[in-house]
C-alpha cells in the first residue's frame, strides 16, 4: 500500500486499421460518469434509446482512478443523487467515494445501461448538409486491432465534465526537483510519514490533501497564490451549501454574498491570520462571473491553527534537486511536491463546433 495509484492510459498515436459507420436511434452521449448515466437513465425512462461512449474501461473513471482515499462527497446526498434513484437510507450524510462507486454500479445495473468502454471520441462536428452529428471514435475491435467508428447521430450529449485533463504547470527546474506529481495520483498520506510535502493549490483537493498528510505525520506546507473563499462543510446545523441555496430563495445575490461572508467569519474567524485572503468579489458572485466554487473545509483549517500544516503565501519560481524557490526569494527544501492544481475539460480539442 502506498500514496499512489493507476489512472486509465492515453490513447497512443497507431495507424487505424479499418473504418465503420453506426447510424445512432437517439442521442449519442459522450462521457459515462454520473452526467452521461444520468441522461441516458432520464432518456430510457421515456422511451428513448441512446448510445454512450466512454474512454476508460469503466464508469466513473475519474472517480476510480483520479481520486484519493479519504474523499467523500462534500455536499449531502441528497444534492448529488442521480434521477429516478436516491442514495440508500444506509448511507452516511457524505457518502465515501467507494460508496459513491458503489451507488453508481447500482445505477447503471438498474437502468440497464451498457456504455461502450474504451472508445475515444477525436472528433465531432454536425453536418448541415444532413442535419446530424457525425462523431469519430477510435476504439479496438475482438481482435485488438484499432478500429475508427464514425457514429451519426441526430443529437450529440456531451457530458465528459469539467474534469477530464490534469492541470499541470510548468515550473523551471522541474525534472531536477525529484518526487513531484500531480493531485489525480495521490491516495493517502502513507508514504510520506515524516516527510516535508509542498502541496500547491488550495482548492478542495489542495486543502483536504494537505490534512490528509497531516493525519498521516507527515509535514505539509500549503503554497497559496491566489485568495479564496473557504466555507465551513456545515453551519447552523446544516450543510453550508443548503444555508446559501435558502438564502438565495429570499435575497439578491450580492446580500447572500454578505450574509454568507458574516456567518462564514462566525464560523471560521479571521482565516487572514492564517495566510488565506479572501477574494474582494463575494462567493457566489465569483462563482458565477468564474465557475470557482467555494473551498469547503472539513478540517484543514483547525491543522493550521494547530501548526501541523503550514502556510505559505506567493506561487514558486523555480525548482532545484529538492529545493524550491518561491516568488519572494525565500528558498526551502522538500522531500516531495504535490501539484493540486485542478483539471480542464477536453471537449475544445474534438468538439468542432462555433459556440455563440
Amino acid at each position: 500500500m502506498d500514496g499512489f495509484g493507476v489512472g486509465y492510459k492515453k490513447l497512443p498515436k497507431v495507424p487505424i486499421m479499418e473504418r465503420k459507420i453506426v447510424f445512432v436511434e437517439g442521442p449519442l452521449i459522450v462521457g459515462a460518469g454520473p452526467g452521461g448515466l444520468a441522461t441516458a437513465a432520464c432518456l430510457k425512462k421515456n422511451g428513448i434509446p441512446s448510445v454512450i461512449l466512454e474512454r476508460a474501461n469503466c464508469i466513473a473513471s475519474l472517480w476510480k482512478f483520479k481520486t484519493y482515499d479519504r474523499l467523500h462527497l462534500h455536499l449531502p446526498k441528497e444534492f448529488c443523487q442521480l434521477p429516478h434513484m436516491p442514495f440508500p437510507e444506509s448511507y452516511p450524510t457524505y457518502p465515501s467515494k467507494n460508496q459513491f462507486n458503489s451507488y453508481l454500479e447500482d445505477y447503471v445495473e438498474a437502468f440497464g445501461l451498457k456504455p461502450k468502454f474504451n472508445e475515444t471520441v477525436t472528433d465531432a462536428e454536425f453536418d448541415d448538409n444532413s442535419q446530424v452529428w457525425r462523431t469519430l471514435s477510435v476504439g479496438k475491435d475482438k481482435k485488438g486491432e484499432f478500429v475508427e467508428t464514425e457514429y451519426v447521430s441526430k443529437y450529440l450529449v456531451v457530458a465528459t465534465g469539467e474534469n477530464a485533463e490534469e492541470v499541470t504547470p510548468s515550473f523551471e527546474g522541474m525534472d531536477e526537483f525529484g518526487q513531484l506529481f500531480h493531485s489525480s495520483q495521490y491516495r493517502n498520506g502513507y508514504m510520506f510519514k515524516d516527510k516535508k510535502v509542498l502541496v500547491v493549490g488550495t482548492g478542495n483537493s489542495g486543502m483536504e490533501i494537505a490534512l490528509d498528510l497531516a493525519n498521516y505525520d507527515a509535514k505539509p506546507t500549503l503554497a497559496i497564490r491566489d485568495a479564496s473563499h473557504i466555507w465551513p462543510r456545515e453551519m447552523l446545523g446544516m450543510s453550508t451549501f443548503k444555508v446559501a441555496v435558502f438564502l438565495q430563495k429570499l435575497f439578491p445575490i450580492r446580500v447572500v454574498d454578505f450574509l454568507m461572508f458574516l456567518l462564514t467569519y462566525l464560523f471560521l474567524g479571521d482565516i487572514s491570520k492564517l495566510g488565506i485572503h479572501r477574494p474582494r468579489v463575494g462567493p457566489l458572485e465569483l462563482k458565477m462571473r468564474t465557475g470557482k466554487t467555494p473551498v469547503l473545509d472539513v478540517g484543514t483549517l483547525a491543522k493550521v491553527r494547530e501548526g501541523k500544516i503550514k502556510v505559505i503565501r506567493g506561487g514558486i519560481a523555480k525548482l532545484a534537486d529538492h529545493a524550491v524557490e518561491f516568488m519572494d526569494g525565500t528558498i526551502e527544501n522538500f522531500d516531495a511536491i504535490v501539484l493540486a492544481t485542478g483539471f480542464r475539460s477536453n471537449v475544445p480539442t474534438w468538439l468542432k463546433v462555433i459556440l455563440p
